[in-house]
């Protein structure tokens, strides 16, 4: 078996790993470190939760220079939340090496962040419209770039940024080392990560069937009207420890965790309309376990990797296959079992026979 000191990783951080309790690399580290460290370009896929963060961010840590006083790495991410996770991981490591990080997403005040930009940053974390910002107003200077880190290029895409990125990438004078990460390949993503690498090494990490199987799953058919009670009443015989509960849209959102909230449940939202520092103070207080349902859009929620959820919930029918192994995918992890309930109405019934036929499992039925 492969450990993290057959990656040539420096001791410094060998030890932050180990004391993180990170012991053995996942196979998508195992396959890209030692390619990224020797400075190839990459492009890689891997699902949500396989430990791609610190696929991309502990190479990065060793080839950037503490003593250069430049921008050496860029990740550009597309949510907020994921530029939160990606530089709390990251700032865990500066224990190993002292190199200054700057997060850069909208709903973070400005100011602070162009303070920041006045001393030595090393790594910015950004997502791309606050990333054109600086880089319009000249305040973020990307002529002396190692390496880029596109993350999450399938959602990047998705959520309508490709505009954006061939932008920022505009602004590189120099082509850097490129690392495209995705949970999936589209022929957008490849189109895209094709575009902007150069004889690039391809990472491909099958995606797991098996964590389906550790995941007991179940449908309730009801209607759009009964769905709220059916939903209660699932919850009430569960009482789950931790549980995340998904709705299509911020609306949706909005309209559930009042209702949970008057009938008594220890619940918050989390979508893109929520104030950023109330987004964060709730999914720490979510993360210590003080909240027992997070009600959450697709898009807060991607790539949100929180352990110790037991139970999903699907208050909405997810649009397709993809997106209900990427909802249930939270539960469920190292070997652990997980929940989930999907609630349909009559209109749902083509798109859930389409994501039983994906999965090749039909769902029990619960009766309640």
């Amino acid at each position: 078996m492969i450990e993290f000191k057959d990656l040539g990783l420096s001791n410094d951080i060998l030890n932050v790993l180990k004391d993180e309790g990170i012991t053995t690399p996942t196979p998508i580290q195992e396959e890209s470190i030692l390619l990224i460290k020797e400075g190839n370009d990459i492009i890689a896929e891997a699902q949500t939760g396989t430990g791609k963060t610190l696929a991309f961010l502990l190479p990065m840590f060793e080839n950037i220079s503490p003593n250069e006083n430049t921008i050496q790495g860029l990740i550009v991410t597309p949510t907020r939340e994921l530029a939160i996770q990606i530089t709390e991981e990251a700032n865990k490591l500066t224990k190993a090496k002292s190199l200054n990080i700057l997060a850069a997403y909208g709903g973070k005040d400005i100011g602070s962040q162009l303070n920041k930009l006045k001393g030595n940053v090393h790594l910015v974390i950004a997502t791309p419209g606050r990333l054109l910002d600086h880089l319009k107003r000249g305040t973020i200077n990307l002529h002396k770039l190692k390496t880029l880190v596109l993350d999450e290029a399938d959602q990047m895409l998705l959520m309508g940024f490709k505009n954006e990125v061939e932008a920022i990438i505009k602004q590189i004078q120099k082509k850097p080392q490129t690392l495209c990460f995705s949970a999936t390949m589209s022929s957008d993503v490849k189109k895209l990560a094709y575009r902007y690498t150069k004889n690039a090494k391809v990472v491909i990490i099958e995606k797991e069937e098996v964590t389906l199987k550790n995941i007991e799953q179940f449908v309730v058919e009801t209607t759009d009207r009964r769905k709220q009670d059916a939903l209660c009443r699932v919850l009430d015989e569960d009482n789950p420890f931790m549980a995340i509960i998904f709705c299509r849209t911020k609306r949706r959102v909005d309209d559930l965790e009042v209702a949970l909230y008057q009938r008594g449940y220890n619940c918050q939202k989390i979508h893109s309309d929520v104030m950023q520092s109330k987004r964060e103070k709730i999914m720490k207080s979510f993360r210590n376990c003080d909240i027992q349902y997070l009600i959450a859009t697709d898009v807060a929620a991607r790539g949100l990797d929180i352990t110790g959820v037991t139970h999903i919930y699907n208050y909405d029918i997810p649009e397709n296959a993809e997106t209900y192994i990427h909802r249930i995918g939270r539960t469920g992890r190292a070997g652990e079992k997980g929940y989930t309930c999907l609630f349909v109405d009559p209109k749902d019934m083509h798109v859930l026979e389409s994501i039983e036929k994906e999965i090749k499992f039909k769902i029990p039925r619960k009766i309640i």
